[in-house]
């Protein structure tokens, strides 16, 4: 692999990579990016949201490909299939044309504004991921885009899907957000908790 440090990250060379490629088996397969809150569905809400941050959007999903291309928005599908969260990191590695990449699941229910501000802030040369009330949060990260490839790869090879183990290959700073919690959307109970309609 080639390890060698990238430069330090810039907002100008970030992309931004939503991951919505998974299952959601736990919802009855229900396509999480298109679930409603207030009307909006969630990959057009973290779009708005984000909008302006990064020189590129792309998400990492399976399916719905002409809905997202509807609303301007690039899909990625899995270049290996069945590899958890990690078939979209490589996924969106690949595709990514910055340097560094920033990843956020989907399924979120917020995010503070300073996110990848304050990412690119700890980043050093070797990427960083967040920490908030709940504990880690590994898919919440900002990734340098080659050795990401690289890892990913390896990993893929070997078998070994952890992303943590991903992140601690890399030794990506793990960074604390006080009083902030991103929560997910990963059972029913959760989509009430949200004001989601179960469908």
């Amino acid at each position: 692999m080639n390890l060698s440090p990238p430069q330090a990250p810039t907002f100008s060379d970030v992309t931004i990579g939503i991951l919505a490629g998974g299952r959601a088996s736990r919802l009855g397969g229900r396509d999480k990016a298109w679930l409603e809150r207030g009307g909006t569905p969630q990959v057009l809400r973290w779009q708005r949201r984000l909008a302006g941050q990064g020189v590129a959007l792309l998400v990492s999903a399976n399916r719905e490909f002409e809905r997202y291309a509807a609303h301007g928005l690039i899909a990625v599908p899995d270049r290996r299939a069945d590899a958890g969260p990690l078939s979209g990191l490589d996924a969106l590695a690949h595709a990514a044309s910055t340097r560094w990449l920033m990843t956020l699941p989907v399924d979120l229910v917020e995010i503070n504004d300073c996110l990848l501000r304050t990412l690119v802030h700890h980043a050093g040369t070797q990427g960083a991921y967040a920490r908030d009330a709940d504990g880690v949060q590994p898919l919440v990260a900002l990734w340098p885009v080659a050795l990401l490839r690289d890892v990913a790869a390896a990993a893929l090879t070997s078998g070994d899907y952890a992303v943590r183990s991903l992140q601690q290959t890399l030794g990506m700073q793990c960074v604390q957000f006080d009083g902030v919690r991103f929560g997910n959307l990963n059972t029913p109970q959760d989509l009430d908790d949200a004001g989601i309609a179960r469908g």
